[in-house]
């Protein structure tokens, strides 16, 4: 009896032994391990992350007021998955044209410098951008030694920075060497010379420049341009004077280290929710002010809007007929537009889209429509922490530049209203061969809209079949740069032309069997 009970204690030991080994077995092959990669292995441009990479973003690197937040996980069958993608985020094809901005044989190093050039740049960052760029193909036609440029910090906007706040200054130096000497302050010697301020003639080509402004060499040492806006023509100058511009838009005048990498940064967190679209929302208070657009406002807010254009000295259009703008396509499309028109395109309701834009008019009273279509709103202020973004407030143009790297690397851009920085943004991007850019077609869009406010149309198939045909060909494609509208004179001719860095072909874009093709893709 006891041995039997002895065997039976044996076996009820192994039993338990087995038990616990394949417990424990089990539990060793279902143990998930998440090794973080190092943040020195990332790229700018890696693949889209998984849904699992998108976790563990929220966990590790999410402001805390992210850390919690839902993360969408797309559930399509292949066949579904290419279709949306052919239809929403395919890149136009690029037609075999790349970047050709090297110069041409006959280019040379720059002759000996005539004098010093002085540069007052005006507007808001895009603005200035492309005016610092058009300086540096003055200062080479007239021989001239380029002073860095002193920022605008009297504009709407009232930004401090300097250019070594927002530009990588050496870089923009080195960069140039063999295009334009460029130095950082005027020599002590000359800092109280008497010198020439001259307003340069908008849109003014080779003659002007070589034979009005160069004479100025013979009585001073020193010229400073009192405005940088528009004063080199777009069209019919020689070629390597049209490819320094686009060396010194797209390689150059680069951002500062911190503010590319912050940039990045935002890249990096908008990516791990997948593709998404730069949204430029320009429905910010100066600009409704500017255009006298008042479309859905209140009439305290167009009264209010009113007074700022009254009161802004240097705005001379003073008395305007809103829905006269409205007609004409001269509106930013307001919030609730963009959502109608961002439906119709058939983008689905959990597509990320990222605000790059300033403080919206009217703040969440006039954003609730879009939210509501698109839930998946960000900006720089929900996708970094307010240290991260210290360094940055309260610097417009540094917040801006923030917005247009995020821009430049994203699936989709779409523009409300074509202004300065949609076209600096659009030409990149077409430059780099980079993504869709979607023009919304103001005009046609705004018949539609109010046709669907009086009931005539409904929101449906047939509403997306007519903004699907109205911008087929508004894609970003390459093309050629547009000339004046036909029929106009003087000033107003030039004011029509495309403009230079909205569209830098053919001049610095150019079919891979053309010579001087420099494949090369940079980021600004």
């Amino acid at each position: 009896m006891q041995k039997r009970r002895w065997i039976s204690l044996v076996l009820l030991r192994k039993l338990l032994t087995a038990a616990i080994c394949s417990i424990a077995f089990m539990a060793l092959f279902s143990v998930h391990v998440h090794v973080v990669p190092s943040s020195k292995d990332q790229k700018f441009n890696d693949k889209i992350p998984t849904p699992r990479d998108r976790q563990s973003w929220t966990r590790e690197l999410a402001p805390p007021h992210l850390s919690k937040a839902p993360l969408p996980t797309p559930k399509l069958n292949k066949t579904r998955r290419n279709s949306d993608f052919e239809k929403l985020w395919k890149p136009p094809s690029n037609h075999g044209f790349l970047p050709c901005i090297n110069p041409t044989p006959n280019y040379t190093t720059p002759a000996d410098s005539r004098g010093y050039l002085l540069v007052h740049t005006n507007g808001g960052l895009n603005q200035m951008r492309a005016g610092i760029c058009d300086m540096v193909a003055v200062a080479r036609i007239i021989n001239a030694t380029l002073v860095i440029p002193e920022l605008d910090k009297r504009s709407f906007w009232q930004d401090s920075s300097n250019f070594s706040d927002i530009f990588d200054e050496e870089h923009f130096i080195n960069s140039l060497a063999d295009d334009v000497k460029i130095i950082k302050k005027l020599p002590q010697e000359l800092v109280n010379a008497t010198r020439m301020v001259k307003h340069f003639r908008s849109w003014s080509g080779m003659d002007y420049y070589e034979n009005e402004i160069a004479s100025l060499w013979e009585e001073y040492q020193v010229i400073r341009a009192a405005k940088s806006d528009s004063r080199l023509a777009n069209n019919h100058l020689p070629p390597d004077i049209q490819k320094l511009r686009c060396r010194a838009c797209y390689e150059a005048l680069r951002f500062s280290p911190r503010i590319e990498q912050m940039g990045k940064l935002l890249v990096e967190r908008m990516r791990s929710f997948g593709p998404y679209i730069a949204l430029h929302l320009r429905y910010e208070k100066d600009m409704l002010a500017f255009s006298g657009c008042t479309h859905d406002l209140s009439p305290a807010e167009a009264d209010e809007l009113r007074m700022i254009r009254e009161n802004t000295s240097h705005w001379k259009i003073k008395d305007i007929d809103p829905r006269e703008q409205r007609s004409k396509g001269f509106c930013p499309l307001t919030p609730k537009e963009v959502g109608i028109f961002l439906t119709a395109l058939g983008y689905p309701s959990k597509t990320p889209i990222y605000i790059a834009a300033g403080e919206i008019y009217g703040g969440e009273s006039h954003m609730a429509e879009l939210r509501s279509r698109y839930p998946l709103l960000m900006s720089k202020e929900k996708l970094a922490s307010i240290e991260e973004l210290e360094p940055f407030l309260n610097h417009a143009s540094q917040m801006a530049a923030l917005d247009y790297i995020v821009s430049i690397e994203s699936d989709v851009f779409i523009p409300s209203y074509s202004g300065n920085m949609a076209r600096a943004v659009e030409g990149h991007r077409r430059f780099l061969g980079r993504g869709r850019t979607i023009s919304p077609d103001r005009k046609a869009l705004v018949r539609l809209f109010d046709k669907l406010d009086q009931g005539r149309v409904t929101e449906g198939n047939a509403l997306s079949n007519k903004v699907f045909d109205l911008h087929r060909r508004r894609l970003g494609s390459p093309r050629k740069r547009k000339g004046p509208v036909s029929g106009t004179k003087g000033m107003d001719r030039f004011r029509s032309e495309e403009a230079f860095y909205a569209n830098p072909l053919p001049d610095c874009i150019c079919k891979t069997e053309s010579p001087h093709v420099n494949a090369s893709h940079v980021r600004s």
